[in-house]
């Protein structure tokens, strides 16, 4: 049994692993894309149904501009692009779900200042998507929430709780527990492609620089501790992006 057990978990993981864009990572995903498209529309509606649309015609042109700029950096034609301003000033947040559907609430919105520095939320968010981080988050959170289940099945018979572990998986919710490890990761892993899509796209990634140092001032002596958060601190991000503009900056012709 032991030796089947270990062929079994040898074939599960050739068969399951990906090699992440960019950075060439290996990481292992147990959900098919086409089923992390299915649950991304299907966490999509339901925050749409939850939350205000935003009017505000500057922030709606803009992101439609600059996502799709960032959207074809991305090439991913089994993408169905779409792009939301989600009201709401007390949220400095953005996501984007599996099949390109993009949001930015209106907080973030306010903080930037130009097509570049939106373009840096817009890549990082994009990154997270294009290497499945979600994915292979929710993959950890099959197995420790649901026993295991099949993401099939679990859509099927448990879709109100498969749609808030897809919430927590992909960075709309918060979490402490067995996927803590791997998130500040793979927020470092989104900030290095978010740099180089933002550069395809003809945004100088030097942007990002401004951009987080904004966040920084903003949350000076707020944020909780590293090791509480899913996100690295922003001066460590600060210090991490500074070395990551060079290799971005071979893919920039603005």
């Amino acid at each position: 049994m032991r030796k089947l057990t270990a062929i079994f978990s040898i074939i599960l993981f050739l068969t399951a692993c990906q090699t992440v864009p960019y950075t060439h990572r290996k990481s292992l995903v147990l959900i098919p894309q086409s089923l992390e498209l299915e649950l991304g529309l299907n966490t999509y509606r339901e925050i749409l149904k939850k939350s205000r649309i935003s009017r505000n015609r500057k922030y709606n042109q803009m992101l439609s501009r600059v996502g799709m700029k960032i959207a074809r950096a991305a090439h991913r034609p089994q993408y169905h692009w779409e792009f939301k301003v989600l009201k709401d000033d007390r949220v400095l947040n953005a996501f984007c779900l599996p099949g390109g559907k993009i949001a930015v609430y209106t907080g973030l919105m306010k903080l930037v200042s130009s097509d570049a520095e939106l373009a840096t939320v817009v890549g990082h968010e994009v990154g997270h998507a294009i290497a499945r981080h979600g994915a292979e988050r929710m993959s950890h959170l099959l197995l420790v929430q649901l026993g295991g289940m099949a993401l099939q099945e679990a859509l099927r018979k448990k879709p109100k709780k498969t749609v808030q572990l897809a919430m927590i998986a992909y960075g709309i919710g918060t979490t402490l527990g067995i996927v803590l490890p791997y998130s500040r990761l793979q927020e470092y892993e989104a900030d290095r492609i978010g740099l180089i899509l933002m550069a395809k796209a003809g945004y100088d990634p030097h942007a990002a620089l401004s951009f987080w140092q904004k966040m920084y001032k903003k949350f000076k002596g707020k944020e909780p501790p590293e090791f509480l958060s899913t996100h690295p601190l922003t001066k460590h991000r600060i210090e991490r992006i500074k070395k990551l503009i060079p290799e971005a900056m071979r893919y920039y012709r603005g």
